[in-house]
């Protein structure tokens, strides 16, 4: 018998064709998208912060951390930018978008709000609540996006906040976080009501909540 295979396949690792395919996802992303791959990055590097900080405790950690979430949202701000001048559309660059807001404005800032003292039995519901509405916000917007442009194809509005206006609570927990009120000292107390619950949390609450309310419209610039 021979030891010769009895097929040989084109897709040989040498195969110039195989190659071209094999990178055929990168090369079709745009600048935009590696721009918005970048938002991403900081946000998934500001929740790993986060973690580290819970475990050593160092103040620079936890600026790092809160100092990140403002590049992701430059990031996210430029890569429609660059996408308009470069009069580049990418068939990635919609649903790049939205899975790196939730990495950014959804989870990174639940988790900045948990590793600051959010930690409640209420505080964890309400964080839960907070990036679901999150996902609900953006998925709305990629259904909707169509029916709300205008003749020129621009989104004229969004229903509901925009997911980046999270970071509005993380400036005032990094406020918090600068004066010492974070942990167990947290604005406004804490209470107990078969589990504990701070009312700063309340403010998760409410940027969620706006995130998903339609009747509330917003021009989009």
């Amino acid at each position: 018998m021979s030891d010769e295979p009895s097929n040989v396949s084109l897709d040989e690792p040498g195969d110039p064709e195989r190659r071209r395919r094999r990178f055929t996802l990168l090369r079709s992303f745009t600048l935009a998208d590696f721009i918005t791959l970048g938002n991403a990055g900081c946000g998934m590097s500001a929740a790993l912060l986060c973690v580290r900080y819970s475990e050593t405790r160092e103040p620079a950690t936890m600026w790092l951390a809160l100092g990140l979430l403002p590049v992701a949202l430059v990031l996210d701000v430029l890569d429609g930018y660059v996408a308009r001048i470069r009069k580049r559309s990418s068939p990635y660059g919609a649903d790049l978008d939205s899975l790196a807001d939730i990495v950014s404005f959804g989870v990174a800032p639940a988790l900045v709000g948990y590793t600051l003292g959010l930690r409640g039995g209420w505080d964890v519901a309400i964080l839960v609540y907070f990036v679901c509405c999150g996902i609900g916000r953006l998925a709305r917007f990629n259904v909707t996006a169509a029916s709300l442009a205008t003749a020129s194809g621009k989104v004229s509005h969004f229903e509901g906040t925009p997911i980046p206006t999270s970071l509005a609570v993380v400036c005032v927990l990094a406020l918090a976080f600068a004066t010492g009120a974070s942990h167990d000292s947290l604005w406004f107390g804490r209470v107990r009501f078969i589990w504990d619950f701070h009312p700063l949390a309340l403010l998760y609450a409410l940027s969620g909540t706006l995130m998903v309310t339609a009747t509330l419209r917003i021009p989009k610039p």
